[in-house]
């Protein structure tokens, strides 16, 4: 491995992670800044939670697509380098989660990054190792997101995948036992992001989405009209 010509595509591979689509995505559709809004990243979940579906869809495809990209970039660039090809992904996830296109200082002068969670980014990365990896982790994310209800546990889970999937192939002898610790190293990246979620799984206060979500919506509405009910019984006695 020549150390300048990899140099030079982590590089690149970062500068492409950084690019806040989330960001420049709900700026364009709304005027406002997706750090203001619920966790602050500036991944799909957020980006829809802050302009809605199609934003936040938008943004989940392009933070797929950086990670792709990041490894297409070394296995074009460096064929035959396998750990190139594992840490360059892993360059575009540093970038996502700690974009330089959005640092500012805080109050006591501290460089802070902003980004998302790296969740998208992660699996776009196994994707662009292994093409056929998005025909598991897609049916198997989306169900684990409908429903488990918990994003967080869907992006936690896409590391898991990564790991399987690469440890399997490995095993059957269809790949690198290199790409492996990708699936690892994203997973300890994602779990170290999700720090606070995974607090609010424990204490059971993480917020619901999907089949969860809609079948708590009737409970809530049933309370609230209970509670309505029991005030107008109040004030007419």
């Amino acid at each position: 491995m020549q150390i300048l010509p990899s140099l030079g595509i982590l590089l690149l591979a970062y500068i492409l992670g950084a690019i806040p689509f989330g960001y420049i995505l709900v700026k364009a559709r709304t005027g406002r800044d997706i750090r203001d809004v619920h966790s602050g990243r500036t991944g799909g979940t957020n980006a829809m939670r802050a302009a809605g579906k199609r934003i936040g869809v938008l943004t989940g495809i392009f933070d797929i697509l950086k990670g792709v990209g990041a490894a297409q970039l070394a296995l074009l660039l460096a064929p035959g380098e396998p750990w190139l090809a594992v840490l360059t992904p892993l360059a575009a996830v540093v970038g996502h989660n700690y974009s330089i296109f959005l640092a500012e200082q805080d109050k006591k002068g501290i460089w802070q990054f902003g980004g998302g969670a790296g969740g998208a980014t992660v699996g776009g990365g196994a994707v662009g190792l292994w093409l056929p990896s998005l025909y598991i982790m897609l049916p198997i994310g989306l169900a684990i997101y409908y429903f488990a209800g918990y994003a967080s546990v869907t992006t936690l889970s896409i590391g898991v995948m990564t790991t399987i999937i690469f440890a399997v192939r490995a095993y059957l002898g269809y790949g690198p036992w290199e790409y492996v610790a990708y699936g690892l190293a994203s997973l300890a990246m994602l779990a170290w992001a999700l720090r606070p979620n995974i607090k609010r799984l424990l204490e059971g206060t993480e917020r619901f989405h999907g089949y969860r979500a809609r079948k708590q919506k009737p409970e809530k509405s049933a309370k609230r009209k209970a509670k309505n009910t029991a005030r107008i019984a109040l004030r007419q006695g």
